[in-house]
């Protein structure tokens, strides 16, 4: 649970929906921030106790910020300006500036309207001490800022299906004022260079979005009528915008457009780099496996050919462990983010083993249980080796009558990976001791155990056989 919701649920009356509501302010709320040039927080009713708690802060990028501290879960048993605007339902700014640790603030408290009522109270807190003669720049800024204030106490804002982006423009990136129509009234330094980018050389105050020649007006004065916000990606001369559109309809009518642009030129061509780079990864992968696979045929093309019956299972031994490496590269091949779904190899593991061991007629079984979930690819593979190494062993040493069961466990208990493999076969001989008497396939076992997975073995032997690993997994 978030901490807004978290914060929610024990100290105030709001639904799950209002929760919601005010989850999308808060994707959307640095915005009014940045236009405003202040610190906000978000103020709800405690549930019992009287007063309010903060619910949520933010401060502006542009601004230097009021509060060191966090704010967020604080308590305040009167707030004049909040308890106002939550009892008249209105934005409520008038009176003189409080002065705090002697620091003039003025502050403006915005109503959070859902459904036809308040479920909050924005403070939007500003140094008027920092106040200077604003230039038009800081001027269409708060003008902006006066828009969106009222669109969200009227309930009209964030709206209520914000686009999921990887990135959003901000406010300082570059800033248009359009009116209803689409026409650009004011366009900061940033927003001419963004549009330069795109090889639009006049002067862009003034002209519409069609006039633009980027065919945008079709696009996006439709949706922006209807009172939905626009936003993607433009793309020319090998430039890339990220650029977003905003109605600003209170009151009845129509307040203009606010729009806010990205140059985004070098992460897109970061993308198309790591794109690049994933597919050589992959082919990478692809070609080990083949590679592997090869290896494996031509061991086994040599085992028909010998007579020793010895030498022919320890070349199948090493057939198994080459395919159990193959296995992690084809996944490694299909997605390159070098992490691996091993719950999937080990399933194709255990597949092969009992498909090349166990006796065809299913009186041995070897099954899985528990998830690892996904795992690091050096991880993955030494996992792979020492899982057919001990499934193996199992099948060839633990049931001289031809009949038992072998099951792999993985489990992940946080950061540490618990691997056990159990048979219900004969047990460990009298005396066995694993240091003195380990077989090539158990001495391959301790070896990644302890030089690749950094973790510890135990065996233990009652009715049966069972190994245990335990090994950290980086967070």
């Amino acid at each position: 649970m978030s901490v807004l919701g978290d914060l929610a649920r024990r100290h105030t009356d709001l639904l799950s929906s209002q929760v919601e509501h005010l989850h999308r302010l808060l994707a959307e709320w640095q915005l009014l921030a940045d236009l405003n040039f202040a610190d906000l927080l978000l103020f709800a009713r405690r549930r019992d106790a009287g007063g309010y708690v903060v619910l949520a802060q933010v401060r502006p990028y542009p601004a230097q910020t009021l509060y060191q501290e966090d704010m967020v879960g604080t308590f305040f048993d009167a707030r004049p300006r909040v308890a106002l605007s939550f009892k008249e339902q209105r934005i409520a700014r008038e009176g003189d500036p409080e002065w705090r640790e002697g620091i003039p603030i003025r502050e403006e408290a915005i109503p959070v309207r859902f459904n036809d009522r308040v479920i909050a109270v924005i403070s939007s807190e500003q140094n008027v001490a920092a106040a200077r003669t604003p230039s038009r720049l800081e001027l269409s800024y708060l003008q902006a800022a006066g828009d969106l204030a009222q669109m969200i106490a009227q309930g009209s804002f964030p709206p209520h299906d914000p686009p999921e982006r990887d990135i959003r423009p901000r406010v300082g990136d570059g800033f248009l004022r359009l009116d209803p129509d689409g026409v650009v009234t004011y366009a900061s330094p940033n927003a001419v260079s963004a549009y330069r980018r795109l090889g639009v050389t006049a002067n862009i105050t003034g002209q519409s979005l069609a006039e633009l020649g980027l065919d945008e007006e079709v696009e996006i004065l439709p949706e922006l009528r209807k009172g939905r916000p626009v936003e993607g990606e433009i793309e020319a001369g090998g430039a890339w915008i990220l650029r977003r559109f905003i109605p600003l309809n209170h009151s009845g009518k129509s307040g203009g457009i606010l729009g806010i642009v990205r140059d985004i030129t070098e992460l897109r061509s970061r993308d198309r780099m790591l794109v690049l780079k994933d597919a050589t990864i992959r082919e990478i992968h692809h070609r080990v496996k083949n590679n592997l696979q090869t290896v494996a045929s031509m061991l086994r093309l040599q085992s028909r050919r010998l007579g020793s019956s010895e030498a022919k299972a320890a070349l199948e031994e090493s057939v198994r462990r080459i395919a159990s490496i193959a296995l992690v590269h084809e996944t490694l091949s299909q997605d390159s983010n070098e992490r691996v779904e091993f719950d999937q190899v080990a399933q194709r593991i255990l597949d092969m083993v009992r498909e090349g061991l166990a006796p065809s007629d299913g009186r041995m079984t070897v099954h899985l249980e528990g998830s690892s979930g996904e795992l690091p690819s050096e991880v993955a593979t030494a996992l792979a080796l020492i899982l057919v190494e001990l499934c193996q062993n199992a099948v060839q040493h633990a049931f001289p009558f031809g009949s038992g069961a072998v099951t792999v466990g993985l489990k992940r208990t946080g950061s540490t990976l618990e691997v056990s493999v159990a048979d219900d076969g004969v047990g460990l001989p009298d005396g066995f001791a694993l240091e003195r008497n380990a077989n090539l396939g158990l001495q391959i076992v301790r070896t990644l155990v302890s030089a690749e997975l950094r973790g510890e073995m135990t065996l233990q032997s009652n009715g049966g056989t069972t190994v245990r690993i335990s090994a950290p997994l980086a967070k």
